[in-house]
């Protein structure tokens, strides 16, 4: 699957899903159907939404039985409707029976997070300005969470703490009280002595307009306006067109919503983090229906 981690890290994800799900046996199938039984059976959209995760369901079904055949008929990415096929799937019913849950938990997640954030990046599609997620992932599966974001249209910040600098309120808590200006601009000049540009990011937070005047004369990458209201946003623009071609970008987070991110792109963000496409999603509703004229040896 392209842009999904790596295939050992989703291979992992899915064969712990199947062990937690499955445990010793599906004693319900194992009873009641036949073990010579085939059949095919569809996915199918119950409400609109963008299709993302029909690789990982796919890849579900190859763990449960290699002999089973998965055929997408929707691409990632796609917009559907209510009621559309996106996947279809065939072989002996047991094996589809014991993949069921599993395929349909990841489809639906992966599904409900790009379409939050497909509707997320075209509220603010004529502004020019980037959405992007955080890290409040659900542990073990931000690989794949960050690929449902890219697959909804919007972008990813950093995966993981290694990727860039990013200096937030706790560690300007942590910093020396006194000379806390001197301090920073000396860790600052280290830091882009360590990191040319280029070559990591260095990004700082700051929550009102004293401290982003003081976070420009550190000529970080990026300053993360967080909380702060549009107005003094807008400040923050003017601001920084004062600081010459290193100008950082800014990025606004902290209380977007659907309703509101378009104040905050007005306002002359170019970037827009926002954690609730990932950690505040709900997840699509998906069915896999058994096709009756397809079922045999029962």
């Amino acid at each position: 699957m392209k842009n999904c981690g790596n295939n050992i890290e989703y291979e992992r994800i899915v064969s712990q899903a199947l062990r937690e799900d499955i445990g010793s046996g599906d004693v319900t199938t194992d009873f009641f159907v036949p073990g010579g039984c085939s059949a095919s059976a569809s996915f199918i959209a119950v409400r609109e939404m963008v299709v993302c995760g029909l690789d990982i369901a796919a890849e579900v079904f190859r763990q449960v039985d290699g002999k089973i055949s998965f055929r997408k008929l929707r691409r990632e990415g796609e917009k559907v409707r209510r009621g559309a096929e996106l996947a279809r799937v065939s072989g002996k019913a047991r094996s589809l029976l014991k993949g069921e849950r599993v395929a349909i938990n990841f489809i639906g997640m992966l599904s409900g997070i790009a379409t939050q954030a497909r509707a997320y990046a075209d509220k603010v599609k004529s502004y020019g300005v980037k959405v992007v997620d955080t890290r409040k992932t659900f542990p073990g599966l931000r690989s794949l969470q960050k690929y449902a974001v890219r697959t909804g249209g919007a972008d990813n910040h950093r995966s993981c703490l290694d990727e860039m600098v990013l200096v937030k309120d706790n560690h300007l808590a942590a910093c020396p009280k006194s000379g806390k200006h001197l301090y920073l601009s000396r860790a600052f000049s280290t830091l882009r002595n360590r990191f040319p540009r280029g070559k990591m990011k260095i990004e700082i937070e700051v929550e009102n307009l004293d401290d982003f005047r003081m976070a420009l004369s550190l000529k970080p990458d990026i300053i993360m306006l967080d909380n702060m209201k549009p107005a003094d946003i807008k400040k923050a623009v003017r601001l920084r067109g004062k600081a010459g071609r290193r100008a950082p970008l800014l990025e606004v987070s902290g209380g977007i919503t659907l309703s509101n991110i378009r104040v905050y792109a007005a306002a002359g963000a170019d970037i827009i983090s926002v954690g609730a496409l990932t950690h505040n999603v709900k997840s699509a509703d998906i069915s896999m229906e058994f096709i009756p004229a397809a079922v045999k040896g029962r």
